[in-house]
């Protein structure tokens, strides 16, 4: 998901929307929030990083080669004229 940074305008302009809700709602609002930040501390995966290292697989060599050929597909339309 990409981010936002706000600079102080813009920060001000959503500060005094919020101070137009009910205390109610403001409050909803802020569990959000927090509910946000907490998932944006937990480490995210290196997903570059796990495209790294020795294949690990248990099938021998002769039934990754057969599934690879089973699951191939031939999506090639060719129009006679």
């Amino acid at each position: 998901m990409a981010t936002i940074s706000l600079n102080n305008s813009s920060l001000k302009k959503y500060l005094d929307l919020l101070r137009s809700f009910d205390l109610k709602s403001r409050k909803k609002i802020l569990e959000g929030l927090n509910e946000s930040v907490a998932q944006d501390k937990a480490p995210k995966p290196n997903d570059i990083e796990s495209m790294f290292g020795a294949w690990e697989d248990n099938r021998d060599s002769d039934e990754i080669i057969s599934d690879i050929k089973n699951t191939r597909v031939n999506s090639r339309d060719i129009d006679n004229f």
